[in-house]
């Protein structure tokens, strides 16, 4: 863990050594974000999206090493409006643009989940180039849920272990674990919402079986480094029993 630990986690007394191995974010509440301040939607997501960096580069800082983080469900690009997906995938091209630069030097290695091979082209080509960035150390794992379904995710997992010709007595929790876009990474210890929802939004509907769910009206682009914080001094708290 990097030695300078943030201001605000030392005031909250929070145990450097039992950090979330994990973290999910269903990133919520870019739209009326915007339209509380009188502007349009791409706007909101263009504050999320930086508020998301800002986000990532604290998670490596005070020593998360997995973060995942839901940017676009299978429902949202295809429900929403042609002006606003199209903007969207605008924003995503800037992004993996940053982030092929930035984030090799931050040490953050980049995944995604879910069927990016059905986007445009270029966003397609922009998250393979992105993808293939290797790092000289590495801090964090970074998973982006792109056009991802928790259930579209298992039935997936499914059909690759029927394809696979796994006999039914080998299928286990863990030979599926190892089906998903997640393998080799351990599950979300916490899964936060911001945005003033109780829902989880079929988000890694497997792998949160044991998750702590923190739920906050604040809207994403407001969750900023001291929230987090705030929400891992939460998580310390549980008595996470895990069913036992």
């Amino acid at each position: 863990m990097n030695k300078k630990i943030s201001p605000f986690l030392t005031k909250l007394k929070i145990d450097p050594k039992e950090l979330p191995k994990h973290i999910g974010i269903i990133m919520d509440g870019n739209r009326r974000w915007a339209k509380a301040r009188g502007l349009n939607a791409i706007d909101g997501h263009t504050a999320g999206a930086k508020n998301l960096e800002a986000i990532i580069e604290h998670c490596g800082k005070i020593g998360i090493k997995h973060l995942t983080i839901y940017a676009l469900s299978t429902e949202n690009w295809r429900k929403r409006s042609k002006e606003e997906v199209k903007g969207i995938f605008n924003l995503l091209l800037e992004i993996f643009k940053r982030w092929k630069k930035d984030y090799k030097t931050k040490g953050v290695k980049f995944f995604v989940l879910g069927n990016f091979q059905a986007l445009p082209l270029r966003v397609r080509d922009a998250i393979k180039n992105t993808l293939k960035i290797v790092l000289d150390k590495e801090r964090i794992k970074f998973n982006v849920a792109l056009n991802y379904g928790g259930r579209d995710e298992i039935v997936m997992a499914i059909k690759n272990i029927i394809k696979d010709g796994v006999p039914a007595s080998k299928v286990n929790e863990k030979l599926v674990s190892n089906y998903l876009y997640t393998k080799g990474q351990p599950d979300p210890d916490m899964i936060i919402r911001p945005g003033g929802e109780f829902r989880l939004s079929n988000f890694l509907l497997w792998q949160m079986s044991y998750a702590e769910l923190y739920f906050t009206d604040v809207l994403w682009p407001d969750f900023g480094p001291k929230k987090l914080e705030k929400a891992i001094y939460w998580y310390q708290q549980r008595d996470r029993r895990k069913g036992k």
